[in-house]
């Protein structure tokens, strides 16, 4: 699905079997916000006006069937922490949310990162994972399967998975400092421009399926935030003066 300049969101194909699970990635449009910012920022902890995104919130969440005071969030610190989610709230530090409640929406917000959904049908347990590149390389993806396994008794195998849109191979330009810490089926180099190109989609795939997720129940977003800026925030291509997105799953009861 193609996302239109007024779509507020786009909704992973993969979990659709289940109706009882609400997954969605947010786009940039169908909101209320000025530059640069414009529209849908729903990112609590940037310099846009504290009403609007308040406003884009409760559009967003409302379009999902939950209200603002339903969800879960975090103020992310691109590290490992996961936090088991009991009741809603905006917690801090932790870049990854599980849990088993219903109808408590699970949220990440991103602007480049790489958002990361998981179902589990058996357990019916739900994660939001925020990886980076400094998460993707200490393996967050891994640590919250293994968390979930340890708390709920979820068999990796029997997981869906959904990698939402991010920066991507062909826009991910970094240096060595950067590349250094990833493995070569996950990095390129580009000899015109004396950089390295990194796919943490990729890099987040591998890692699930290290830990016993198959292929086919792992969806990947075509998008990229850079090269589809028109539907997508990004850090990078805007400078860092932009809003940001959400990638959220929650389960009705």
């Amino acid at each position: 699905m193609t996302p239109s300049d007024q779509d507020r969101f786009l909704r992973p194909p993969i979990f659709s079997p289940y109706p009882q699970v609400i997954a969605a990635q947010s786009t940039r449009n169908g909101g209320f916000g000025r530059a640069p910012y414009a529209s849908l920022n729903l990112g609590l902890y940037t310099k846009d006006d504290s009403k609007l995104v308040a406003k884009n919130r409760a559009a967003f969440f409302g379009d999902l069937g939950f209200s603002s005071d339903q969800t879960a969030g975090a103020l992310q610190v691109h590290e490992t922490a996961v936090l088991t989610v009991q009741v809603p709230g905006q917690y801090q530090g932790f870049d990854a949310l599980i849990t088993q409640q219903k109808d408590i929406l699970l949220t990440v917000t991103v602007a480049d990162c790489t958002p990361i959904l998981v179902f589990d049908p058996e357990t019916k347990a739900i994660a939001a994972i925020h990886a980076g590149w400094r998460g993707t390389v200490d393996e967050i993806a891994k640590k919250v399967l293994g968390q979930m396994t340890a708390e709920f008794g979820t068999q990796a195998q029997n997981c869906l998975a959904y990698i939402g849109p991010c920066i991507d191979r062909n826009t991910f330009e970094v240096d060595q400092d950067v590349a250094q810490h990833f493995d070569i089926p996950f990095k390129d180099w580009n000899s015109n421009k004396k950089k390295f190109y990194v796919d943490l989609k990729k890099a987040n795939k591998s890692q699930l399926e290290s830990i016993g997720l198959l292929s086919d129940k792992i969806e990947i977003s075509p998008y990229s935030t850079v090269t589809h800026n028109q539907y997508f925030f990004s850090h990078r291509k805007e400078k860092g003066k932009t809003g940001r997105m959400i990638c959220a799953i929650g389960l009705k009861a």
